[in-house]
């Protein structure tokens, strides 16, 4: 018997997403009954069976249009006139997704790093903290953070951006975050945001851009000095700040892909 959830882990742990459709209600006659499952990757690859034929067909679009929207949805179905199929029933099906954790990339090891990937990790990001300086990675202890002991250069190119990476640079240099933040400011990430006082952000925005490196649009859309100003005082309050524009960047994200309906809410739609 397949086990559908082992799968969504997996894929999850791979960092792609899949949609578990189930079917939760039947009138009249039906291929299948309440309970029956079918698991859709975000590949198009099915496991498990709701009951075959165009039926079949239509909820795997319905979950692939899910999965893009990442927003669980309730579908009902009538078999005769939707699918033309003769056993006359119909079915409702809910599909859940199942999205990957959203990554994020902690450049630096010091006391708000530390502090910020500790306080990061509670809330299910899936957090890499990047830092050459092995003897400060080793200072965390949280097993749940992924520590990379590599320096920019290197680790950068390896590393995969998309609309579900949020960067928080804060380095022990400032010219190290400024190249860090020049490779990632031309990547799609959800969040990119780098600390530093007024003066130091002032003088970057001048450098970047007399060198090119970014247009003043581009600059905009970063976070800096990173965090919302709360007159934060210590490694901990700093690193709060900066979670509290991580949530608000992740959930108006969430908000923007459900086409700002509350998290809650599932959207009930009849298939035509």
């Amino acid at each position: 018997m397949i086990n559908v959830y082992k799968i969504i882990e997996e894929e999850k742990h791979k960092g792609r997403a899949s949609a578990l459709c189930t079917i939760v209600s039947t009138k009249g006659s039906t291929p299948l009954k309440t309970g029956a499952k079918m698991l859709v990757t975000i590949e198009g690859k099915i496991h498990g069976t709701i009951g075959g034929g165009n039926f079949e067909k239509k909820v795997i679009e319905n979950a692939l249009a899910a999965l893009e929207q990442k927003e669980s949805q309730l579908f009902e179905h009538n078999l005769i006139q939707q699918h033309g199929m003769c056993c006359g029933g119909s079915i409702q099906v809910f599909i859940e997704c199942f999205m990957p954790p959203e990554k994020l990339y902690i450049f630096g090891s010091g006391h708000v790093g530390r502090a910020l990937s500790n306080y990061a990790a509670s809330l299910a990001f899936d957090v890499f903290v990047i830092d050459q300086r092995r003897q400060e990675l080793d200072l965390i202890q949280n097993s749940d953070i992924n520590k990379l002991p590599f320096s920019h250069d290197i680790i950068l190119p390896e590393l995969p951006f998309d609309e579900s990476c949020y960067i928080a640079i804060m380095t022990y240099d400032h010219q190290l975050d400024r190249d860090i933040l020049a490779y990632c400011i031309k990547k799609p990430v959800a969040y990119l945001g780098m600390i530093g006082s007024k003066r130091k952000v002032e003088i970057t925005k001048k450098m970047f851009l007399a060198s090119h490196l970014a247009s003043e649009e581009e600059l905009a859309r970063v976070d800096m000095p990173m965090g919302y100003d709360i007159n934060a005082k210590g490694p901990e309050e700093i690193a709060i700040s900066i979670l509290a524009r991580l949530i608000q960047a992740k959930n108006k994200e969430q908000a923007h892909t459900k086409n700002k309906l509350s998290v809650s809410e599932i959207k009930r739609v009849r298939v035509i």
